[in-house]
């Protein structure tokens, strides 16, 4: 029997056809995930039968039919005519009675009976399949109050299903726009205009990667994310290590969260005003570690109910400090998709920077700035010019198909801009700032979303190349194939390319562009005389008390992010190995490194660690490794010491480890020696008793074998790691350690631009062999080259 409307708790999965994506999906887990712990607010829909039967006793059908015949549907150049004339037509009608008893009725219930205030969403009965989110394309009205004005939101979601935007959605997709119907659901209001509120992924929305919940949000009311007004805060949380019941927050990213959306009133309205955010409410995060964990296993337990990835909507209550999920829906972008083929681009020559912001996609394009204050300026912009504007709504949809890529002021990873940019492959940059003052309209700009979670405009059309990548047809090899990595921001989309881990992380990356400081200064924050590096120090730490903890937390989620990526293979992380030039040019470190005329040979490595004058910076890596290991549960990590001269050196930084918590063969560590130095190798077997395993460095080899510096403009040109000597050092250090029963890596550049070098290595028995990212498919190519049997034996 056809009726009015449903409650959540008569709701469920199969009743789309009746209240849509929006509300079938809330009615399903009101009831099925709420003895789970999984809080939904209480609530009502009105039913797709309601909205026809409202058509049909107002002869509104015909009116809509008529309307939509006369949408010019090639340019789309009176869109905005017939949206209106449609939503008119919709707005003259009048509710029926029985239509608006029954909304009264079970409005009164959900508020013991009085009047409480409400979300009204539309729903469309298509809306939040798969195949079509329709997110953003219907309105919702939010803190409505009392009947008369629920009874006109009810009605204004109705028209809803007519803004220009919906149609021109419906149109993209190929919906026949008089099949859909429109319910409304009308839901409990969470007062996260006192609290805060934001979206949820359960995996990550830039590269697909499923192991990640990625959540955003802001300060009061959601709008602001969705319309890109304000840079929220980002939390990136470990699945894995989540349900084992480890810390797993591998990253947080502290937002602007410049303005705050709030309720302007309270008499019925949803009217909302911005306001500007406290600055100590700017500089701390918006939810506690134990809340995100909390919204992360509700986001878990909700892809487990459904089957699939899923698009979340969450809020918290400032009055009662609860949590609740306002709305989920399948993922579209990444969810249906598996990666079997991709594209690397990368930049063949550097420019000016003119502003950077978060990268949406991966590409990288150039063409013409063209500003647009709003989707009127429509015609302003041509086809694959670069569309620049402070901030996007659902409105400027149409525009996206037409812009080469999309650069906004505003917004996160979450914002509007952001998951249309997505949805439509088109590459963006958002929140940068102020685009819009430091590049020209007309100018020639490139876009490039390639380097990373920031992404770079540059002036002028820079060279750029396009590689195709089939990853299903490659095969790895017996021998291990490992990545060197340096940049957490690369780590989710290089762990899907083939591969068997990382066989080099170089801290120095995350201390140099992620840390900044060096650590010494941070120990010795109190003390520093120096009032303008003191003030630069402060400004880096202002959200940090302890000086010292910025560092450990900055590192550790720099290696957990990698770690968690590439989890469950290995990630061997080698400790700091910057010469005491490259530390001196760390925020405060000139006042914490001598000055040595041979730095490649100097203080470095291994010798640092134990000595007084690093001692108390080694203790905070060593703390940062614990934390990654030991409370994010990223076991994967394994740590590697570099430029380790003698066998009592080996024993000084083994028991400085332990001392510092980094036990080795205490919850599985293992401990690695990068083989960089003559005496390395010559005695390779009695290192083999204080470490796990080893890895060939072989840039250092090869230049303290042949007795230079590679750096020296005189004789850089005798380097070569083809040397006979190099390579008689390197298979020896193969032989010793397959004597040992260690394993033993390769680092270096050789096998990547010579073919025989990777066939020596293999023939030689090597574990493996670590390339950059650049490098990795052909390496592994030349890997299966080598194993096969007509391969020659290269000596």
């Amino acid at each position: 029997m056809d009726v009015l409307t449903k409650k959540f708790r008569d709701i469920d999965s199969d009743d789309l056809a009746s209240v849509g994506g929006k509300n079938a999906s809330l009615g399903a887990m009101f009831n099925n995930l709420s003895s789970e712990g999984v809080k939904i607010p209480n609530g009502f829909a009105t039913t797709a039968h309601a909205f026809r039967l409202f058509l049909k006793e107002n002869s509104i059908l015909g009116k809509l039919e008529n309307h939509l015949d006369q949408l010019d549907r090639t340019n789309f150049t009176n869109l905005s005519e017939i949206g209106e004339k449609a939503r008119n037509s919709i707005l003259k009608g009048e509710l029926s009675d029985i239509l608006k008893i029954e909304i009264i009725k079970n409005y009164k219930e959900l508020g013991d009976g009085q009047d409480v205030e409400v979300a009204v969403r539309s729903s469309a009965t298509a809306e939040d399949l798969p195949q079509a989110s329709f997110a953003g394309q219907h309105d919702t009205f939010l803190n409505i109050l009392g009947e008369k004005a629920l009874l006109r939101a009810v009605q204004n979601c109705f028209a809803s299903l007519y803004t220009d935007r919906a149609i021109k959605y419906r149109e993209d997709k190929g919906f026949n726009h008089l099949d859909i119907a429109l319910s409304v659901g009308i839901q409990k209001m969470v007062r996260s205009d006192k609290g805060c509120s934001g979206i949820g992924f359960t995996l990550d929305p830039e590269t697909g990667s499923q192991n990640i919940v990625h959540l955003s949000g802001t300060w009061g009311l959601g709008d602001n994310i969705v319309q890109g007004i304000v840079n929220p805060d980002e939390f990136y949380i470990f699945k894995t290590t989540l349900l084992k019941g480890y810390n797993a927050i591998i990253q947080k990213r502290l937002g602007t969260k410049e303005v705050t959306l709030v309720y302007a009133q309270s008499n019925g309205h949803s009217s909302t005003i911005n306001l500007n955010t406290e600055k100590s409410k700017q500089n701390i995060f918006i939810l506690n570690d134990m809340e995100i964990m909390m919204l992360a296993t509700w986001a878990l337990k909700i892809e487990e109910f459904y089957k699939k990835p899923m698009d979340i909507e969450w809020a918290k209550d400032g009055i009662s400090n609860e949590l609740f999920i306002t709305q989920a829906r399948p993922e579209t972008v990444h969810g249906m998709q598996k990666i079997s083929k991709t594209s690397e681009y990368i930049l063949k020559e550097k420019g000016e920077v003119l502003a950077t912001g978060s990268a949406i996609g991966t590409k990288i394009i150039s063409g013409l700035a063209r500003f647009l204050d709003s989707p009127a300026d429509a015609k302003k912009l041509n086809k694959g010019e670069i569309l620049i504007t402070n901030t996007t709504s659902p409105d400027w949809d149409p525009l996206f198909k037409q812009a080469g890529a999309v650069i906004t002021n505003k917004g996160g990873r979450t914002s509007h801009a952001a998951i249309v940019a997505r949805e439509l492959g088109v590459p963006a940059i958002v929140g940068t700032k102020n685009a819009t003052e430091k590049i020209e309209d007309g100018t020639a700009i490139t876009v490039s979303c390639a380097q990373g979670n920031l992404g770079y405009v540059y002036y002028g059309a820079l060279k750029y190349e396009t590689r195709e990548l089939d990853l299903k047809n490659i095969k790895l090899p017996k021998t291990e194939a490992k990545l060197i990595l340096s940049n957490p921001e690369q780590a989710l989309k290089l762990s899907m390319y083939p591969n068997k881990g990382v066989g080099l992380l170089r801290m120095e990356f995350i201390i140099t562009h992620i840390i900044k400081a060096h650590p010494m200064a941070l120990v010795h924050f109190n003390t520093i005389s120096n009032q303008e590096i003191k003030m630069a120090l402060g400004e880096l730490t202002k959200n940090y008390k302890d000086k010292k903890e910025y560092f450990k937390d900055q590192l550790s989620q720099g290696i957990a992010m990698i770690a968690a990526a590439f989890y469950p293979n290995e990630v061997i992380l080698r400790t700091s190995d910057f010469k005491t030039n490259e530390y001196a040019k760390l925020l405060g470190g000139a006042n914490f490194e001598p000055v040595e005329e041979n730095p490649m040979l100097g203080f470095r490595g291994a010798s640092r660690y134990y000595d007084k004058l690093y001692q108390k910076g080694f203790e905070l890596e060593c703390a940062a490794i614990k934390r990654v290991r030991d409370a994010m549960g990223l076991t994967n990590v394994k740590v590697m010491i570099p430029f380790c001269r003698t066998l009592l050196e080996a024993k000084k930084v083994i028991a400085e480890m332990a001392q510092n918590g980094l036990k080795r063969g205490e919850n599985d560590l293992e401990i690695f020696m990068m083989v960089e130095i003559p005496s390395n190798v010559l005695l390779l077997e009695e290192f083999a008793e204080h470490f796990d395993g080893f890895s060939i460095g072989s840039n250092d080899l090869t230049q303290l074998t042949l007795g230079l510096d590679r750096d020296s403009e005189y004789v850089s040109h005798i380097f070569d790691e083809n040397d006979n000597a190099a390579r008689k050092m390197v298979a020896l250090a193969i032989k010793k350690a397959k004597r040992s029963k260690k394993v033993i890596g390769f680092c270096g550049q050789a096998p990547s631009d010579f073919p025989e070098y990777s066939n020596f290595l293999i023939k030689k028995g090597i574990s493996s062999i670590s390339f950059n990212p650049d490098a990795l498919i052909n390496g592994i190519q030349l890997m299966n080259k080598s194993e096969s049997k007509k391969s020659p034996n290269y000596n």
